[in-house]
């Protein structure tokens, strides 16, 4: 018998504590699972169970090898499972979620290009400006911006994004452009999503860090609202890089304190499979990691 076998058999029959319900379990006779384990801890020349009338218990050893048994057997089967689903075709339905605008911009295109490669698919897309739980949602992928702090996730990195202050060149011009961060103290500013009057405004990276203290003159709940108010001349708003690329390209905002700008925030695509992902989330993932990352590159 071989030893993946025989690793389930010791498995079951461990997990059940008696050769009898071990061996259904696995569709053996009895006699075949016990014959099997004996072979096991022959080979292995230590006593793995400890064998009662009524039932069998594991040993100090049998515990220890138990652990390692179920890992080795659970990681051939992700193995078995990894090979076949590189020729699996993807099937079902996708769910991916995203930062709304991010989504609007970069996601929607990558699931168009998916479901027209894959016409068998569908998708649900959820773009919200909230962290989405993957598990209690039932969502499949998350494009997500900015450092993790659930551990548990499988991370595919896609590029970064800078947070950029930027204004309109009739606001820069009527009131100049500002040199470093203390020169925002005497000019306009537009904050997005955080409603506190007085707000800290960190620049430079962990090495050189420069934090200003500013009151705004106008607050908003979304991106969007601050972007359109500085590029109507009211006064410098700071926003992630992708939110404004289109006003930059077309001069309807210019990037100022570019040599003070943060750490780029990374961006990338988390889900809860293991290395086993399913076809239908591989890929995507592949499609997204060819289109976004060229994209991303260019902010």
């Amino acid at each position: 018998m071989d030893k993946f076998r025989t690793l389930e058999i010791f498995i079951a029959v461990a997990e059940t504590e008696g050769f009898a319900a071990g061996a259904r379990k696995c569709r053996l006779s009895a006699p075949v699972a016990t014959k099997a384990i004996s072979e096991l801890e022959a080979s292995l020349g230590v006593r793995l169970l400890n064998r009662t009338t009524r039932q069998v218990s594991l040993t100090d050893a049998g515990q220890r090898y138990l652990v390692d048994a179920r890992r080795i057997v659970e990681e051939l089967k992700e193995a078995d499972a990894s090979v076949i689903g590189l020729h699996a075709k993807p099937i079902g339905t996708l769910s991916v979620t995203a930062p709304a605008l991010f989504g609007r911009l970069f996601v929607t295109p990558v699931m168009v290009a998916y479901l027209k490669q894959y016409p068998q698919m569908k998708a649900t897309l959820l773009f919200q400006d909230r962290i989405v739980n993957l598990a209690e949602e039932g969502i499949d992928l998350a494009v997500r911006i900015g450092h993790l702090a659930d551990s548990s996730l499988n991370v595919i990195p896609l590029g970064h994004v800078k947070r950029v202050m930027v204004g309109s060149p009739d606001y820069l011009r009527r009131h100049g452009t500002p040199k470093q961060p203390k020169d925002l103290q005497h000019h306009q500013l537009i904050a997005a999503v955080q409603m506190n009057p007085v707000q800290d405004w960190r620049f430079g990276n962990i090495d050189n860090r420069v934090s200003v203290r500013l009151e705004p003159a106008l607050m908003t709940t979304t991106n969007d609202a601050a972007i359109e108010a500085a590029v109507l001349g009211f006064g410098l708003t700071r926003v992630l890089s992708y939110q404004v690329a289109n006003e930059i390209e077309q001069g309807r905002l210019k990037v100022c304190l570019s040599k003070f700008e943060p750490d780029p925030l990374p961006v990338q695509i988390v889900h809860r499979e293991g290395r086993t992902s399913t076809a239908k989330t591989r890929a995507f993932i592949d499609l997204a990691r060819a289109m976004l990352s060229t994209s991303l590159a260019k902010l």
